[in-house]
């Protein structure tokens, strides 16, 4: 490779991590919020700032920024929802049967907002409010429109109780159109800027529910949605009931595979400039949420979803209990760097593409979220 690769940020349940290439071997070379839970992280590439959320219990969710070449991050304001209306009474959650809260309890998405030179970013939090910044993160709003719509009421929880926005995808040929991704509540469309949305993903599949709402789009649970930067239309699910495809922006999707040894799973990543190809992370179903057999390997698509490979070389090949969250898998912008972390605090890199895989670290906490950073 000619040039440098990226430096990797990893956000642990203990901190924030950032991984460089020194001849040859990638060793941690910063270590920021220690003993602080890392939900997500935006290296954003059209100001070269660094966006991280924190996660702290009883000391609540705090958002910092990094600005492009300082030292240190500096504590920003966090989401808020707005006071609730009079009157207004939440329906039971139907896991807990408890009312759906109306405050922040986690930041689980940050994504860029608006056109290129653009500072307005984009924030999905539990319990699945939609929030916009147009100033960098120093203000928020909430997403009234999504809120307020009747189906956000039958939204529910995959993972945590509460339903949450976890993916958020703009198109790049139209900043004022945009998807995003809820478990479970399917998948949602703008195309006016967050000012008024829709409901698709018509062949998602949910055979968790009964046969006659298996196919409703409003009650899937895309575990995560990412769209390909070249060819935008083309957009990849990794769902709780295996692997889904769109080639019209999400409007319908094709199941792909069975691939073995699992569908399941929880990240995607898409090559950012063949649609074609993309990168999974099987394991067992439902609540084990283990490898298969104990084998930890990597789904490899070359075709579209017409067929997967599982690539082991240099993954362990028994006992292995990682399990890979929605955002720990990521690929560089060339393509062939790949890294993903588990929750055993293991982080593998491969650098041809997801053929073969070096384990980087086994000693980290474990791990939410995997990012390259920006080129600016």
């Amino acid at each position: 490779m000619t040039n440098s690769p990226s430096p990797i940020l990893v956000g642990t349940r203990k901190g924030l991590f950032t991984f460089r290439r020194d001849a040859g071997t990638w060793r941690a070379v910063d270590h920021a919020f220690a003993g602080d839970p890392v939900t997500m992280v935006l290296s954003d590439g059209r100001t070269g700032d660094t966006v991280a959320a924190l996660r702290l219990g009883h000391f609540g969710v705090k958002l910092h920024r990094r600005a492009r070449g300082a030292a240190a991050f500096q504590e920003t304001s966090v989401p808020e929802y707005p006071p609730m209306p009079d009157g207004i009474t939440m329906p039971p959650n139907p896991n807990t049967g408890r009312p759906t809260p109306w405050k922040l309890d986690m930041i689980w998405e940050l994504a860029p907002a608006g056109a290129p030179g653009d500072r307005s970013l984009w924030c999905g939090t539990i319990p699945g409010g939609l929030f916009r910044s147009h100033d960098g993160g120093a203000t928020w709003a909430l997403n009234r429109s999504l809120w307020n719509r009747e189906e956000r009421l039958g939204w529910f929880g995959g993972g945590y109780d509460e339903a949450g926005i976890h993916s958020i995808a703009p198109d790049p040929r139209a900043p004022r159109s945009l998807l995003v991704g809820v478990s479970c509540g399917g998948i949602w469309r703008s195309d006016d800027d967050g000012g008024s949305w829709r409901v698709v993903g018509s062949g998602l599949r949910a055979d968790y529910m009964p046969p006659e709402k298996a196919y409703d789009p409003g009650i899937q649970d895309p575990h995560l949605l990412v769209r390909c930067p070249a060819a935008p239309d083309r957009i990849w699910v990794q769902h709780h009931n295996g692997i889904f495809r769109s080639d019209d922006g999400a409007d319908t999707f094709v199941e792909c595979g069975p691939p073995a040894p699992s569908g399941f799973g929880f990240a995607v990543a898409v090559h950012p400039r063949d649609p074609d190809t993309a990168w999974f992370v099987p394991a067992q179903k439902d609540e084990k949420r283990i490898p298969v057999d104990g084998r930890l390997v990597v789904l490899r698509t070359r075709d579209g979803g017409r067929s997967f490979t599982a690539i082991s070389k240099g993954l362990p090949s028994g006992d292995a209990w990682d399990l890979v969250y929605r955002h720990a898998l990521a690929v560089d912008d060339s393509g062939e760097i790949i890294a993903f972390g588990s929750t055993t605090g293991s982080l593998w890199i491969s650098e041809d593409g997801g053929t073969s895989w070096s384990h980087v670290t086994a000693h980290l906490p474990p791990i939410n979220v995997v990012r390259f950073a920006a080129r600016t």
